[in-house]
């Protein structure tokens, strides 16, 4: 998985480059060929802390019940009401082209 990481982030990089290179007009030329650090990682297995927890006994139940929900009347702009209280505020306007 690291290598192909690494092999991702190397070509974005030479893309990157290459870019720049036809973008500038310039030339580049490579005059020697370039090696990623060798890397090697170890590491021992850890320890999570243990916990004696007394706890309260907690009783859950559920329960049946009905609940009225209001109903909600949206009226949106060119219907109804609102349309009226509109047409009053745009006598004061003149006429859009």
């Amino acid at each position: 998985m690291v290598r192909s990481q690494k092999k991702s982030w190397m070509s974005f990089v030479l893309l990157l480059a290459l870019l720049t290179v036809f973008a500038t007009g310039c030339r580049v030329r490579q005059t020697e060929e370039g090696e990623l650090p060798d890397v090697d990682v170890s590491a021992e297995g850890g320890k999570l802390p243990e916990y004696d927890v007394d706890a309260a006994d907690v009783d859950v139940t559920t329960e049946k019940r009905e609940v009225t929900v209001p109903d909600v009347d949206v009226t949106m702009p060119g219907e109804g009401k609102a349309d009226d209280k509109n047409e009053e505020e745009d006598g004061n306007r003149p006429p859009q082209p």
